[in-house]
C-alpha cells in the first residue's frame, strides 16, 4: 500500500498492525469513533531511532514537516486540582501552554506534564504519544490547522511507527475540542 503522504517502504491499514500498537491505541482503533475505523487509518512502520519529527522527515520526506502533528500532555493546576490534557499542534508550531491551554482548562498555571506522568497515565511511549486512545477524562485540544489537514502524520503510541489519519478524524475523537490559537 502507498501512503498518501511521505515516502514509506512499509504502510498498511492500522487494522493489520494492531500487534505493533499499545493497548489503549488498539482499544480505540478497534472500537472506532464516528465514521472512522482502523481500516481507514494507515500505519507506517519505522525505526524508533528516527522517531523524532525532524529526523523522521529527513528519512521519509521533508514535506512531512508540514503535515506532521505532535501530541503533548500538559498539566493544568488550580489550587490542589490538576487536570491532564493532550494538545495536538502541527510540528512546525509549539503549544501555547501559558495562553490558550491555561485559559481553556481554567487553570492558574499550566505546564508540560512530567514524562513519567505522561507515559504512566496514557499507557504510551514518550515520543510516540498519540491522541487516539488517551484516557477518556482528558480534554483533547486540537489546533484548527491540524483538523484542516487532509492527511496528518501522528504518533502511534509507540516510538516504532506512526499513524496517518485524516485531520477531521482527530476532531471526531471523544473529548476533542478545536482551540483557536493553540499552536503558535
Amino acid at each position: 500500500m502507498r501512503a498518501p503522504i511521505g515516502t514509506f517502504d512499509d504502510a498498511a491499514p492500522a487494522a493489520e498492525r494492531l500487534d505493533l500498537l499499545p493497548a489503549p491505541v488498539v482499544a480505540a482503533l478497534t472500537a472506532g469513533w464516528g465514521e472512522f475505523t482502523a481500516e481507514q487509518l494507515i500505519h507506517v512502520d519505522s525505526d524508533p531511532a528516527v522517531a523524532d519529527t525532524a529526523v523522521f522527515a529527513e528519512h521519509h520526506g521533508v514535506e512531512l514537516l508540514d503535515t506532521s502533528a505532535n501530541c503533548v500532555v500538559v498539566a493544568g493546576k488550580r489550587g490542589q486540582d490538576v487536570t491532564l490534557a493532550a494538545c495536538v499542534v502541527l510540528s512546525r508550531t509549539r503549544v501555547d501552554v501559558n495562553g490558550a491551554v491555561r485559559k481553556h482548562l481554567g487553570a492558574r498555571k499550566a505546564s508540560f506534564a512530567p514524562m513519567d506522568t505522561a507515559v504512566g497515565e496514557s499507557g504510551m511511549e514518550y515520543g510516540g504519544i498519540t491522541p487516539i486512545g488517551l484516557p477518556a477524562a482528558w480534554p483533547l485540544l486540537l489546533d484548527p490547522a491540524v483538523v484542516d489537514q487532509e492527511w496528518v502524520l501522528i504518533g502511534s503510541g509507540s516510538r516504532r511507527g506512526k499513524l496517518i489519519v485524516p485531520g477531521k478524524a482527530l476532531a471526531a475523537l471523544p473529548g476533542a475540542v478545536v482551540v483557536e490559537g493553540l499552536g503558535v
